[in-house]
C-alpha cells in the first residue's frame, strides 16, 4: 500500500513539474507606460532575439538583419507563443519570453531548432501599424521615481509645516506666560502701592488726631 501511495506521488510531482514547464513565461524586462497597447488583430513590428533554453545558442534575431519582424497578433501568422506573449505591450517595451514546445514548434524539427525545444525570445515592440509612435517613451521605473520624489516633496513641505505649526504654538505659550508674568507683576505693584498709600493715609489720620490733642490741652 505505502509503494503504490509513493508511486501516485512522484507521478503527480512529476505531473505537477510538466505542466509548470509547458507554461508560457512572460517576464517584462523593461516596463514602460503608455495609452495604447497591443491587442489581438494588430499588425505590429517587433525586434527579436531566439535561442535555445538548453544551451543558450542562437538560431535567429531580426537585431542582426536590421529589420524588425511585422505580423497581425493572435492571427495564427506566429507561434502561440507570440500571439499570447506579446498582447498588452507598449511601444518601446521590451519582454523575454519562455517558449516550451507546446507553445512553440514542439515535436518538429525546425532549422536550428530541434524537436521538443523549449526557446528563449527576448522581444522588443518597435511600432503598431496605424498607432502613432510617442514623442518620447515614459519608462516605468522613471515614472516611479517622478512619484517618490514628488511623494518625498510633499512629505517635506507637511514635516515643515509641523515644525512651523509647533514654533508658533510655542511662541504663543511663551508670549502668553510673558504677559501673564508681566500682569501679575503690575498687579502684585499696584497692590504694594495702594498698600504704602494706606498706610501713608492711616499715619496722617494718627497726626492729625495728635494735633487735636495738642489743641485741647
Amino acid at each position: 500500500m505505502k509503494s503504490i501511495l509513493l508511486s501516485l506521488s512522484l507521478l503527480a510531482s512529476a505531473t505537477v513539474g510538466v505542466l509548470a514547464a509547458e507554461e508560457l513565461g512572460i517576464d517584462v524586462t523593461v516596463p514602460v507606460e503608455c495609452d495604447r497597447k497591443t491587442r489581438k488583430g494588430d499588425k505590429i513590428n517587433v525586434h527579436y532575439r531566439g535561442t535555445l533554453q538548453s544551451n543558450g545558442q542562437q538560431f535567429d534575431a531580426s537585431y542582426d538583419r536590421g529589420t524588425p519582424f511585422s505580423f497581425k497578433l493572435g492571427g495564427g501568422q506566429v507561434i502561440k507563443g507570440w500571439d499570447q506573449g506579446l498582447v498588452d505591450m507598449c511601444i518601446g517595451e521590451k519582454r523575454t519570453l519562455t517558449v516550451p514546445p507546446s507553445y512553440g514548434y514542439g515535436q518538429r524539427s525546425i532549422g536550428p531548432i530541434p524537436a521538443g525545444s523549449t526557446l528563449i525570445f527576448e522581444t522588443e515592440l518597435i511600432g503598431i501599424d496605424g498607432v502613432p509612435k510617442p514623442e518620447s517613451i515614459v519608462y516605468k521605473k522613471a515614472a516611479e521615481k517622478a512619484e517618490e520624489a514628488a511623494s518625498t516633496v510633499e512629505e517635506k513641505v507637511a514635516e515643515a509645516t509641523d515644525k512651523t505649526g509647533e514654533k508658533i504654538a510655542d511662541a504663543t505659550e511663551k508670549a502668553e506666560e510673558k504677559a501673564e508674568e508681566a500682569s501679575a507683576n503690575v498687579v502684585e505693584k499696584v497692590a504694594s502701592v495702594v498698600s504704602g498709600a494706606a498706610e501713608a493715609v492711616k499715619t496722617v489720620v494718627a497726626d492729625t488726631d495728635d494735633v487735636q490733642e495738642h489743641n485741647e490741652l
